[in-house]
Formats: C-alpha cells, sequence, structure tokens
C-alpha cells in the first residue's frame, strides 16, 4: 500500500484546515498552518482561483480521508459498506470512520494524533474487552472497554498525550477513566459529536457520478 511520507503540515495548508497531525504543536505557535495559511507550492498565494463543482466535492473527500489516514481504497470501501447500510450514507461513513480503533483512542487521549494511533495499535499497547487488538481499521461497538496494556502504560508518549487531554476534550459518546488508563464506549458516536467541518453530502456526490 502507498504511503505518504512528505510533510504532513502540507496537507493541512492544501485542504485548508488544521488536522492535527502532530499532535500538541498543532496547538503551538509553531503550528505551519497558522504561520502559512495558505496552498503549498509556488501558485499557493495566487488569489481568485475559480474551482470546478468536481473539485470541491474532490477536495472534500480528499480532506476527510487524509484525516483519518486512509488510501484511496480503504476509503471507497468504508464509502460502500455506508452505501449498503440503512440510513444516510454520508452520516454512516463518518460514523464508521469515527469508530475505527485508531480514531478511538485519538478521541479518549491515549495518543496525540491518528497516526501515532495506527502506530500504536499495531504494536499491541492495546486491549478491546481485554484482548489484543492490533489492526486499526477495527470497529468498536457500544459498550466496549478500550485501555491501554499494563507493560505500555509507562510509555513517555501516552503519559504526555493523557497529560494533555483536558485541552482537546474527550467527545460525550466516549468515558475516559484517566487513572485507569481505560476507555469506556457509552454510545455509538452521532453527526453531531463530529466537530470538524466536514460537508459529506459532496463525497457522496462524488461517488455518485
Amino acid at each position: 500500500m502507498s504511503r505518504y511520507i512528505g510533510s504532513v503540515c502540507r496537507l493541512c495548508r492544501r485542504e485548508n484546515l488544521k488536522l492535527f497531525f502532530k499532535g500538541d504543536r498543532c496547538y503551538s505557535d509553531k503550528c505551519a498552518f497558522d504561520r502559512r495559511s495558505y496552498p503549498p507550492g509556488q501558485h499557493g498565494q495566487r488569489r481568485g482561483r475559480k474551482i470546478s463543482d468536481y473539485g470541491i466535492q474532490l477536495r472534500e473527500k480528499q480532506k476527510v480521508k487524509r484525516m483519518y489516514g486512509l488510501s484511496e481504497k480503504q476509503f471507497h470501501l468504508f464509502f460502500k459498506r455506508a452505501d449498503n447500510q440503512k440510513g444516510i450514507t454520508g452520516i454512516n461513513l463518518l460514523v464508521m470512520l469515527e469508530r475505527r480503533i485508531d480514531n478511538v483512542v485519538y478521541r479518549l487521549g491515549f495518543v496525540n494524533s491518528r497516526s501515532q494511533g495506527r502506530h500504536f495499535v499495531g504494536h499491541n499497547h492495546f486491549l478491546v474487552n481485554s484482548r489484543k487488538v492490533n489492526i486499526s481499521s477495527y470497529l468498536i461497538k457500544v459498550g466496549d472497554v478500550v485501555e491501554v496494556r499494563e507493560k505500555s502504560r509507562k510509555i513517555q508518549a501516552i503519559e504526555d498525550s493523557l497529560g494533555l487531554v483536558v485541552r482537546r476534550g474527550v467527545p460525550q459518546w466516549l468515558d475516559l477513566e484517566k487513572e485507569d488508563f481505560k476507555g469506556i464506549v457509552k454510545s455509538s458516536p452521532t453527526r453531531e459529536d463530529i466537530t470538524t467541518p466536514i460537508q459529506e453530502q459532496l463525497i457522496v456526490e462524488l461517488y455518485s457520478k
């Protein structure tokens, strides 16, 4: 699978949205998006560019795909699963992406970014209902208990991230028991829980062509 190895700050600037790829740094005055909030490249500061409807839809899809750290193939598979479910396809898609274990450990504050979440999940640092889960696309369910393994609780990155969780906040559908390095899934995430500005209908329109 192809993997992006360039500057992640360029991705935030390209999507014109802070995607918090670098955790705590994104909240500081060192954030590249805050210092240069225009698209990357030699033509980044050019004004008045007209974007087609297709271009707007593509940018929205790219933004969500990059935010959750998925490849094009992975994202398309999630979309097809969302389309086959009952309800509104766009909302189904976002809810499924929120339920990924790499996103859940990020939302709980165990890691400072989704990419770090994928890395730590892949290295067996987390348990779901007392069982090891090392597949980042694993979808959590209501009632699941997500916790840091006993041997992993002294990892400095996890301790540092938990120390900053107050600033980032924990969504209402999750309950963090910070002292026990544990989180409980109280309910399924809703559209209102996703505060990042996303127009999911544009993604549906893109894939419907």
